[in-house]
């Protein structure tokens, strides 16, 4: 026996956001901190989860890179799934490395296209990999993501995670979860 699946795009067989989903409950604010060396297995299987469900997600690394991806090549999984890292020649450690101005320039471009997207109302839930430790080292200003917070549709949903979060992302999360091992 032999089976074809076709590939079908968004605008194949989505019906306008309002018809798809009328009744939109309040987006919250998750953050999930893990050791700096776990994977955010959960995070990523959530996006992938409520993509495969329908609901249209943006999953943004911004300190991973090294396969010029960029903005302009958005890697689509599940076709509800957006998945990007930022035009880096490598994969940052914050624990060893230090920015260039061309990494600061870069991730400043992909938070500008991130902002950009969820005005649109293109997302209902937004994945921001290691968001904080890109503003721990200078890339982006904690207003910035505050103003991005207070400015985006009440419906999106934003998770944040990382292996340490600051105190100011902490007091407006509305879910925090801490994933740790518990054996070694």
């Amino acid at each position: 026996m032999v089976s074809q699946v076709d590939t079908l795009t968004r605008t194949d067989y989505s019906p306008p956001l309002e018809e798809a989903q009328p009744h939109r409950t309040e987006g919250l604010v998750q953050v999930f901190t893990y050791p700096q060396r776990l994977f955010p297995v959960d995070t990523i299987a959530q996006a992938m989860r409520l993509a495969g469900h329908g609901t249209p997600v943006l999953l943004v690394q911004f300190l991973k890179g090294g396969i010029n991806q960029g903005t302009a090549h958005p890697v689509s999984l599940v076709q509800n799934l957006d998945w990007i890292r930022g035009m880096l020649d490598r994969t940052v450690d914050p624990a060893v490395d230090t920015l260039t101005q061309a990494e600061i320039e870069g991730i400043q471009t992909l938070w500008t296209y991130v902002t950009e997207q969820v005005q649109e109302n293109r997302y209902d839930v937004v994945v921001l990999d290691e968001l904080s430790v890109a503003v721990s080292l200078g890339a982006i200003t904690p207003e910035a993501v505050l103003e991005f917070l207070e400015t985006r549709a009440d419906y999106v949903d934003v998770i944040f995670n990382g292996p340490t979060l600051p105190d100011w992302l902490l007091a407006v999360a509305d879910r925090v979860t801490e994933v740790r091992r518990l054996r070694p």
